[in-house]
């Protein structure tokens, strides 16, 4: 069986997908990031980075005992070689399907991710307007490369869906959020559109905690603080005694 520490972000969902579209059977295992779940001790053992997703797989590839996998990137390639699908293992096919991963990891996630964090500051974090202009450029300029390379091949990989495709499709699917006009990349739109109507993108995008969210406004003025306190402008963890 497959553990997955999530939470329904875009990241979390780049695996549903994949889980999904694979047919595994999986564990979902809550990680509430807005709780603070990915600072405790025991998920720190898992994921170092503190940030979820993490996977465990109790029957590994390899067999022996049960190994655990951070970064969602890791994690796609791992499953999808495991299965033998989505991933080919051809060194053309292969790198292919690598470097699109390895892009939206480096690139496409973390730009999207820092381009929503100035969109949601309120005006009690001062004027925004040059960081606003920065990631919402370079958000236009990753919609074009996906749309070119799409003017290219039908996928991001070739003539065939691989886990570079379901790897970019969450941090895509809100183009409104990120300031961007979807009929500006006509190709990228039919791409979008093909994977949207697969019922494995529909389920995995889909997939919820097992426990409902709070709602922050509910939250005493104190534990609203306390969250924030923990969660933004985090520093270097102390090595533990």
């Amino acid at each position: 069986m497959i553990d997955l520490h999530y939470w329904p972000t875009p990241n979390g969902k780049k695996v549903t997908i994949l889980l999904e579209e694979l047919g595994t059977p999986y564990n979902i295992v809550d990680c509430n990031i807005g709780k603070g779940d990915q600072f405790t001790d025991a998920f720190l053992k898992i994921g170092p980075n503190n940030r979820m997703p993490v996977l465990v797989d109790h029957e590994p590839l390899g067999g022996g005992e049960p190994i655990s996998i951070f970064e969602s990137g890791a994690i796609m390639m791992y499953l999808a070689e495991k299965a033998g699908r989505f991933f080919p293992q051809d060194p053309r096919g292969k790198y292919a399907v690598t470097q699109w991963v390895m892009w939206q990891m480096a690139n496409q996630g973390p730009k999207m991710g820092e381009n929503g964090h100035f969109r949601r500051l309120g005006p009690e974090h001062g004027e925004q307007a040059y960081a606003r202009r920065r990631f919402d450029d370079e958000a236009n300029r990753l919609y074009g490369v996906l749309n070119t390379r799409l003017h290219q091949s039908r996928y991001l990989a070739g003539d065939e869906y691989s886990i570079a495709d379901m790897i970019a499709y969450p941090w895509s699917a809100n183009w409104t959020g990120q300031g961007q006009d979807v009929e500006e990349f006509k190709h990228f739109k039919r791409w979008h559109e093909e994977l949207a109507a697969r019922p494995g993108v529909q389920r995995g995008m889909a997939v919820a905690p097992r426990v409902t969210p709070e709602d922050p406004a509910t939250l005493s003025p104190e534990e609203q603080e306390r969250r924030r306190k923990m969660i933004y402008n985090q520093r270097a963890r102390p090595i533990p005694a």
